[in-house]
């Protein structure tokens, strides 16, 4: 699934094409997506100008003066720049013809994300209850350490509930702990102010050290200019079990926790 840098990058792909470009045309191939496509939805959009492209949590957000249209990219999804008359995918549910000429086209094979239609000032179910911006100020240690007491589940769920902070995903969140040197499976509420002061130092410096990297590199994903992105080739631990620990060499152990694979070093990690 498409994590937090991966959705970041398709932002910073798209906006500077989609911002500032009227909505000609919207061609809606197929509607069955996780949830449906508003029957209306260009209807609502043809016309309007793209003021601005959001990021929020896992979601990207184009406002108009209208509303918003809300996407989710899913487990498979993609939204890239057509800049020429290249035929459409088999899987290329939603197209979004510009006045620029260029098209933003919605690829998604498995059907699992969204394109939903918000009206000015609607605070969508999806988006409510979620915690802060990873990277934003309001997330430091202080506020996982407050949030974690009494808790007595692993840390590694507790750090990827939205409800505590956005957008930490299975991917990061494996291989912040390895840089914290904190066990995903230590339970939350154990865990001391200090470790969590540097476990959001290292979300933080994973998730730009990606971003800036465009991403990580999945089987379905492709970047908001057709390119994929390259952290994968720079992970520590995330889909290495079995593998040495490029810190003291041991096999890193794998387990599930939560229903996700989990990747961590017995000597580094406590």
């Amino acid at each position: 699934m498409p994590e937090l840098p991966e959705v970041e990058t398709t932002r910073r792909g798209v906006a500077p094409w989609a911002e500032g470009r009227r909505v000609l045309a919207v061609e809606v191939r197929e509607p069955r997506l996780r949830w449906p496509v508003p029957a209306d939805l260009a209807q609502r959009l043809q016309g309007q100008e793209i003021t601005a492209v959001e990021r929020r949590a896992k979601y990207l957000l184009f406002h108009t003066g209208s509303g918003s249209l809300l996407v989710h990219l899913g487990m498979s999804g993609s939204l890239r720049v057509i800049r020429d008359d290249s035929p459409l995918l088999r899987h290329d549910h939603v197209q979004i013809l510009l006045s620029s000429g260029d098209r933003l086209r919605y690829n998604d094979p498995r059907r699992f994300g969204c394109m939903l239609w918000l009206a000015p000032g609607e605070c969508h179910p999806l988006l409510a209850g979620l915690g802060p911006e990873p990277l934003s100020e309001a997330f430091t240690g202080d506020l996982l350490y407050r949030r974690s007491r009494g808790r007595r589940g692993p840390v590694k769920p507790f750090l990827m509930d939205g409800r505590v902070v956005v957008g930490v995903g299975n991917i990061y969140a494996n291989e912040a702990l390895f840089l914290a040197g904190i066990r995903p499976d230590r339970p939350a509420g154990k865990i001391g102010l200090a470790r969590y002061q540097r476990l959001a130092e290292e979300v933080k410096r994973v998730l730009t050290f990606a971003i800036d990297q465009g991403g990580t590199t999945l089987r379905d994903f492709v970047g908001g200019d057709g390119k994929p992105g390259y952290f994968a080739q720079q992970l520590s631990v995330y889909g290495r079990g079995g593998q040495p620990c490029s810190r003291c060499a041991r096999p890193l152990r794998e387990l599930r926790l939560g229903q996700r694979s989990t990747v961590y070093c017995v000597a580094c990690q406590r």
